[in-house]
């Protein structure tokens, strides 16, 4: 079955974090706090998958403040911190959403993520990933984590989908009516 065949079915899609939404670096300031850095284009994917009909979920094995936040901003209700077995939170997620494991989608970089990837009716791997979870993905982004992988998957889908045309034509159709206003 091709990747379109698989991405037309999705639901939910699941992210790591560090390493997917993030381009992996974990940069520990003089008084102890994280700093991670986000992609804007990564966030209005997931915007755009979210007001498309595919619920985004985050599971991650470490505990951040500032994931929380950025999961806030862009109105993820499912986060999983401090998962050290992932398959606990994908059965929980599955079970709250009554989702066929066909219907979920995960993104993942690290070996800690294929017992999840394994299970999903699609496994992403970025770019950036650790070559076994790349050889067990049914696609490898172009784009590395943190650096516009989340975007080509969240355009992937939504356009398996058939919904990305109509994403683009309400922003053309946006700037039309502004651009009418202006005159």
């Amino acid at each position: 079955m091709g990747i379109g065949n698989l991405a037309g079915k999705i639901k939910m899609i699941i992210f790591d974090v560090d390493g997917v939404l993030t381009d992996g670096k974990i940069v520990i300031g003089n008084g102890g706090e994280v700093l991670k850095e986000f992609n804007a284009q990564d966030g209005l994917g997931i915007s755009l998958l979210r007001q498309n009909g595919v619920i985004p979920a985050i599971i991650t094995g470490r505990t951040s403040a500032i994931v929380a936040q950025r999961a806030g901003e862009l109105k993820i209700e499912n986060i999983y911190q401090g998962a050290k077995d992932k398959t606990l939170a994908l059965k929980e997620l599955q079970q709250k959403h009554q989702l066929d494991l066909s219907e979920i989608a995960y993104v993942g970089d690290d070996l800690i993520d294929l017992p999840v990837m394994m299970q999903v009716g699609l496994g992403f791997a970025v770019a950036n990933a650790v070559l076994e979870v790349k050889d067990h993905a049914n696609y490898v982004t172009k784009n590395y984590g943190g650096n516009g992988a989340v975007r080509e998957i969240a355009e992937i889908l939504l356009k398996a989908q058939g919904k990305w045309g109509n994403i683009i034509d309400s922003y053309l159709l946006q700037g039309k009516k502004q651009l009418e206003l202006e005159q």
